[in-house]
């Protein structure tokens, strides 16, 4: 069982806010919440033990055919899958994908990338947000997809497997030139969201003009580039709020800003409290977690 809200992500879709809705308490989640995995105790918004079925979210997303969704083990093997992604990978029955890895169940090179990224997920307890890549579409072809996964933990903090999405964009095949470019533009803000990164420089990096890569982030993201940037630095600044005990400052200046004030104010204008407050009332919210330190990286829609 999964306790309620299973995915963070799901009030975000087609959504502009940079930031998680308040909760009931009025407090504001952090973009990484934690998912429990099945039979695990984690606390709901109200500190009590909310859950859901699995079996309901594969019916929820089974109404959603241009949505593929996912549930693998802490081995990255299939425990949990749609109807969509049983049959882009070509199986008649769901019991023929689950136990496989994604290596396994999709063609080369898709497979291997969907499997590298899981590792990343599964060892490092990182999640992958708006990461732009080709997926399976119906009729064997390839086409563009958002993809979102998150660690799944026990009670311990552990991590036990992984949960996600991948979201048609209904747009160009994988020989769209202005896509391609688009994900290795992506890529680059996500890796470098705590330099002092110029849009326009990042565009004609990758051979994009201003205009067409704002059109392009649009398009897919239904932000600005700005407003990705600064919801890119938000996520990483609310993850190390939580999880690392490094200063204000020292978050403030690993995320991009060049003092304290400026990001206190980006901060507190976007999630709707002062960094300070946030920490400390999200400390008290999640359980201990002793591996690694796992940065929001990539997104939802």
């Amino acid at each position: 069982m999964l306790p309620w809200p299973p995915f963070p992500f799901l009030a975000q879709a087609g959504s502009r806010e940079l930031v998680p809705r308040p909760l009931e308490n009025g407090t504001s989640a952090p973009r990484r919440s934690r998912v429990f995995a099945a039979g695990s105790t984690g606390p709901g918004a109200d500190g009590s033990d909310r859950q859901l079925d699995p079996r309901l979210l594969e019916a929820l997303f089974n109404e959603l055919p241009d949505v593929v969704f996912f549930v693998k083990d802490a081995a990255g093997r299939y425990s949990g899958v749609n109807d969509t992604l049983m049959a882009r990978c070509g199986f008649q029955k769901r019991e023929m994908i689950l136990g496989l890895t994604a290596e396994e169940a999709y063609p080369k090179p898709l497979g291997a990338a969907y499997a590298a990224q899981d590792q990343l997920v599964l060892q490092k307890g990182l999640e992958i947000r708006n990461k732009l890549e080709l997926q399976l579409y119906p009729g064997g072809g390839k086409g563009w997809c958002v993809t979102f996964k998150t660690p799944l933990y026990d009670s311990s903090g552990k991590v036990t497997g992984l949960v996600g999405i991948s979201r048609d964009l209904h747009r160009p095949n994988e020989h769209d030139v202005d896509y391609r470019r688009l994900a290795r533009a992506i890529d680059d803000l996500q890796r470098r969201h705590g330099e002092r990164l110029r849009l326009k420089a990042l565009a004609r990096s990758v051979g994009l003009s201003l205009e067409r890569f704002e059109r392009l982030v649009r398009r897919v993201f239904c932000l600005t580039p700005r407003e990705l940037l600064i919801k890119t630095r938000i996520e990483a600044a609310s993850t190390l709020l939580v999880e690392s005990d490094r200063s204000i400052s020292e978050i403030a200046f690993a995320c991009g800003y060049c003092d304290h004030s400026a990001f206190t104010r980006q901060f507190k204008a976007t999630v709707g409290v002062a960094p300070i407050a946030f920490r400390k009332g999200h400390r008290r919210a999640l359980p201990a977690h002793d591996g690694p330190t796992a940065m929001g990286l990539l997104g939802a829609r």
